[in-house]
């Protein structure tokens, strides 16, 4: 389900990339915070560089971090100074476990066909009422950057049908923004935040 050669570009690149990462959040990380009960239990995914994860772990966020590839997770672990567990996407297997689930920049390379089948494994993570981050690059179909790397590029429209075939949202907000990324691109992105519906 995975894409070897992004995994291959990340372990490549992890020293560069923690380097680079160092000090930067997403925009869109206070807003979710403050979305979440106190004492929240946090799963984020594809933690990259840990800037999310220091924000979190600086407001005493109990945040598990986690990345798919072991050479991102050795490298954030050591500038963090907490264990960043390896994580595949599609072994998330937990269920009703985590009250929040931080995806910043990394489910945009799960292979298009796969995603509702992640999105699924999310929602069960969640507890009922959980909050759920992720955000992707928009795109109009599948393709690679100038590193090789696997990116989905969703629409809208796209996004709105999967995240619907992965099971009962109580909310799916949906957000365009501009940015950028580890290739200095401008980049529009989408910003998706789900609330799991009770079952």
């Amino acid at each position: 389900m995975h894409d070897s050669a992004t995994l291959a570009f990340y372990a490549s690149e992890a020293s560069a990339y923690v380097a680079w990462y160092r000090g930067q959040q997403s925009q869109d990380l206070a807003g979710f915070l403050d979305r979440l009960p106190a004492g929240a239990r946090v799963l984020e995914l594809g933690c990259g560089g840990g800037g999310d994860t220091a924000a979190m772990l600086a407001k005493g966020v109990n945040v598990v971090p986690t990345d798919g590839s072991p050479e991102m997770a050795q490298q954030a672990s050591e500038v963090l100074g907490v264990p960043v567990g390896v994580l595949l996407f599609e072994d998330l297997n937990e269920e009703q476990a985590y009250d929040g689930v931080w995806a910043s920049a990394c489910l945009l390379h799960v292979p298009l066909a796969n995603l509702s089948t992640v999105l699924s494994s999310v929602r069960r993570a969640l507890r009922a009422g959980g909050l759920f981050y992720a955000s992707y690059k928009v795109g109009v179909g599948e393709g690679r950057d100038r590193y090789g790397r696997y990116y989905n590029y969703p629409t809208d429209e796209v996004l709105k049908a999967k995240y619907l075939a992965a099971g009962p949202w109580s909310s799916v907000e949906i957000e365009e923004q501009q940015g950028g990324g580890y290739d200095d691109e401008p980049t529009q992105w989408i910003a998706v935040t789900a609330r799991r519906a009770a079952d």
